[in-house]
C-alpha cells in the first residue's frame, strides 16, 4: 500500500467504504497533521478507523494501548483480513512470536501495533519504542484512566509517560462513555491539554431500550428471548458470580444455548465461553460486568441487565455492545425496590471516601430517574452526557406511553407512614402498615395503633411498591442501609407532606412484547441505518417482502462465512459483517464489479472472496 494514498483513496481501497462518517474525516485530519485528539464517540460509531487509517497513512507504526486480550485478538484478526500489516502483544504469546512481533517494529513491517498498558509501560517496551518509528499512540478506553468511572483501570494513569518521553508523536484518547468530570479527568491524566475534543453524539438509534418492572424475573427473561430474539446471540448482565451460574443453568435448561462467564470461573473455562460466544452465532452469555469491554462482536441483538448498573456510564458501555453492527437491537432490563437497596448498600458499604460515595450516589440516582421517566429514555440518556434531542420514537416510553397518574395522596400516605413508624423499617414492613395487615411484626411493634395503620387499603401491594420506588427515584425518600434498608426521609418530602406540591408518577413498568414478524421486518429495515462507516453513502434501496433481501441468498452466505470462520480460525464476522451479507443478498451484484460496491469489500476481500460469493449469487439467482 502506498503512504501517498490520501484518506479517502485509502479507506475506499482498503476498508471498502466510500465516505467518511460523522466526524471521522476531521479526527484523521487532526492525526495527519501531528495533533492531538481526543474522541468521544458511541459503540459501532467507527472510533477504530479514526486511529487506524492515520497508523497506515503516517509514517511508522500506530501503537494501540487496549486494555484486553480478546479486543487485540480480534481487530488484528480483522485487520489482517484488510491485508494491514497488525500485531498483538500480550501476555497471550510465546516468547518466541513476541521477539518476532518486536522485531517486525524495529524493521518497519508493520502498520499497527495492539500493547496493553501494563507491558507498554516497562521500561523495556518504552526502550523498544523509542528505537522504532511510531505513526502515532492510540488510547483506547480512555475512560479507565478516571477514578469516578465505572472502569477504572490504576495502570492507566501512568499513561501521561508517553507525552513525556514521546513529545513528538501524536496520541489520541477514545471512549464511547464519558461525562464532563470523564472528560476532565482523561485530559488531565493523559496531559491533553492542547488536544481537540471531538464529540460526537451519543446516540444509538437502532437500539431500542425497554425497562419492565420485575415481577417474575426469569420467565420475563426467558419470555423476552424467546419472543423477540430466538436463535440470536445476546449477553445478560447479573450482578454476583452466583447468579450469573444459576441464571445460565435455568436458560439451558429451557433450551436456550446460554453460557457463563464471570472472573471466578478458569481461565480455561472462560476463554472457552468467551470464544464460543464470538465465533458462534446464537450463543446467549450470561457475564458479570467483567465481560464484554474488549469484545468486537458486531452482531449481538441484545443486551439484557438482571440487576440494576451502577451508573448510566455502565448502562450505556454495557448496552453499547448490541447492534455495533447498526442493525436492531435491544437493551432490555428488569428492575425493582430490591436493585435500589442492593445498590445503595454496596456504595454504603464501600471502601471509597465520603466524597466519592457521594458521586456514587448521584450517578445511582440519575439511572434511577431513567428508569422511572415517563418521557422518551433516550431524551434522558443523551440529556446526561449534555446532548439535547428529541422524542425517539423507538423506546418502549415512545412506543407504548405510559399512563401518569395524580399520586399526591399515595405520596402523602407513604411519606408519612416513613415518619410515623420512625424512619427505621423498609418497604415491606411499610406496606404492611399501609395495608392493615397485623403481622408479628406490626403486633412487636405496635404499629396497629398509628394513625397510618390501614389507610392505604385503596391501593394493592403491587401499587405501593410501585409508590415508595418512585419516591425514592423522585427524592423524596432514600435507603439507609445503616438501618437495614430502612427508608428516611429528605428534605423534598416536606412540601408534599404539608400540602403544598402535588406528586405524579407513572403507572407500573409494563412487558411490551414486539411479534416475530415485526423483528424480522426492522432487522432487515434497519439496514438503513447501519451498514455504512460512511455518513451520506446511500445504503441499498430495498424494497418487496423484507425490503427485497433474497433469504435464500443470505442463508447460503451465512453458510458460507462460517465455514470460512471455521477453517481460518476467527470470528465469523470478521470474515465480512451481517450488514454486508444483507447488502449482497439484497443488491444480488452481478460482477465483481458491482460487488467492489458493496461497504465492507475492499480490494483485499474482493481478491480473497469475490469468486466464491459471486458462486452463491449465481446459484441462488441464475
Amino acid at each position: 500500500m502506498s503512504r501517498n494514498d490520501d484518506p479517502i483513496k485509502t479507506l475506499q481501497a482498503v476498508f471498502g467504504y466510500p465516505a467518511f462518517r460523522g466526524r471521522q474525516a476531521e479526527i484523521i485530519g487532526q492525526l495527519l497533521g501531528g495533533g492531538d485528539a481526543l474522541v468521544l464517540m458511541p459503540t459501532g460509531g467507527g472510533k477504530s478507523l479514526c486511529y487506524q487509517l492515520p497508523s497506515l497513512l503516517r509514517p511508522g507504526c500506530g501503537i494501540v494501548i487496549s486494555p484486553l486480550i480478546a479486543l487485540m485478538q480480534d481487530q488484528v484478526a480483522a485487520l489482517r483480513q484488510y491485508g494491514v500489516r497488525a500485531a498483538a502483544l500480550n501476555s497471550a504469546i510465546g516468547l518466541r512470536e513476541a521477539r518476532e512481533v518486536e522485531s517486525a517494529l524495529l524493521a518497519g513491517e508493520l502498520d499497527l501495533l495492539y500493547v496493553a498498558p501494563e507491558r507498554l509501560l516497562t521500561p523495556g517496551f518504552l526502550a523498544l519504542l523509542e528505537r522504532a518509528r511510531i505513526a502515532l499512540f492510540a488510547i483506547d478506553e480512555a475512560h479507565c484512566v478516571s477514578q469516578w468511572g465505572h472502569d477504572f483501570r490504576p495502570e492507566y494513569l501512568q499513561l501521561g509517560v508517553l507525552h513525556e518521553r514521546f513529545a513528538g508523536v501524536p496520541r489520541v484518547a477514545l471512549t464511547a462513555t464519558a461525562d464532563p468530570l470523564t472528560r476532565e479527568e482523561i485530559v488531565e491524566r493523559l496531559a491533553l491539554h492542547s488536544a481537540q475534543v471531538f464529540v460526537s453524539s451519543f446516540d444509538r438509534p437502532n437500539i431500542r431500550y425497554t425497562i419492565v418492572d420485575r415481577k417474575e424475573a426469569r420467565q420475563q427473561l426467558l419470555r423476552f428471548i424467546r419472543d423477540e430474539h430466538a436463535g440470536q446471540a445476546g449477553v445478560v448482565y447479573c450482578l454476583s458470580r452466583r447468579k450469573v451460574d444459576e441464571t445460565a443453568q435455568w436458560l439451558a435448561d429451557q433450551g436456550i444455548d446460554a453460557i457463563a462467564y464471570h472472573a471466578g470461573m478458569s481461565t480455561t473455562d472462560r476463554e472457552r465461553n468467551q470464544a464460543r460466544f464470538q465465533r458462534e452465532e446464537a450463543v446467549v452469555v450470561v457475564a458479570t460486568i467483567a465481560f464484554g469491554m474488549g469484545i468486537d462482536k458486531p452482531d449481538v441483538r441484545f443486551v439484557a441487565h438482571f440487576d440494576l448498573p451502577k451508573s448510566i456510564e455502565g448502562y450505556y458501555q454495557e448496552t453499547g455492545r448490541a447492534g455495533r453492527d447498526g442493525l436492531p437491537a435491544d437493551a432490555w432490563m428488569a428492575y425493582g425496590m430490591t436493585d435500589v437497596v442492593q445498590q445503595r448498600r454496596m456504595i454504603d458499604e464501600s471502601e471509597a471516601d465520603e466524597t466519592h460515595k457521594r458521586v456514587s450516589g448521584a450517578k445511582l440516582d440519575a439511572l434511577l430517574g431513567l428508569c422511572e421517566t415517563a418521557g422518551c429514555r433516550r431524551v434522558r440518556l443523551l440529556e446526561y452526557f449534555g446532548e439535547l434531542s428529541t422524542a425517539c420514537g423507538n423506546c418502549d416510553n415512545c412506543l407504548f406511553p405510559p399512563s401518569t397518574w395524580d399520586a399526591t395522596d399515595a405520596a402523602r400516605k407513604a411519606l408519612s407512614c416513613i415518619y410515623r413508624t420512625g424512619q427505621r423499617f423498609g418497604v415491606l414492613h411499610l406496606i404492611d402498615v399501609l395495608l392493615g395487615r397485623e403481622t408479628g411484626r406490626v403486633r412487636r411493634w405496635n404499629h396497629a395503633q398509628l394513625s397510618v395503620f390501614g389507610i392505604g387499603a385503596d391501593l394493592a401491594e403491587a401499587q405501593w411498591r410501585n409508590v415508595f420506588r418512585q419516591l425514592v427515584a423522585l427524592g423524596f425518600a432514600r435507603v439507609d442501609h445503616t438501618a437495614h434498608g430502612a427508608l428516611k426521609l429528605t428534605p423534598a418530602s416536606r412540601p408534599v407532606l404539608r400540602a403544598e406540591q402535588s406528586v405524579q408518577m407513572r403507572r407500573d413498568l409494563r412487558e411490551k412484547p414486539v411479534s416475530k414478524k415485526s423483528r424480522r421486518k426492522s432487522l432487515f429495515a434497519g439496514l438503513t441505518a447501519s451498514a455504512s462507516v460512511a455518513a451520506g453513502a446511500a445504503p441499498a434501496a430495498l424494497s418487496g417482502s423484507d425490503q427485497g433481501v433474497s433469504e435464500q441468498l443470505l442463508q447460503d452466505l451465512r453458510a458460507w462465512r462460517l465455514a470460512e470462520s471455521r477453517e481460518q480460525s476467527v470470528p465469523a464476522y470478521v470474515i465480512l459483517h451481517d450488514a454486508t451479507l444483507v447488502q449482497i443478498a439484497a443488491q444480488l451484484p452481478q460482477s465483481l464489479e458491482q460487488l467492489a460496491l458493496v461497504q465492507g469489500i475492499g480490494e483485499r476481500k474482493l481478491e480473497r472472496y469475490g469468486e466464491k460469493i459471486m458462486a452463491l449469487v449465481r446459484g441462488a439467482h441464475p
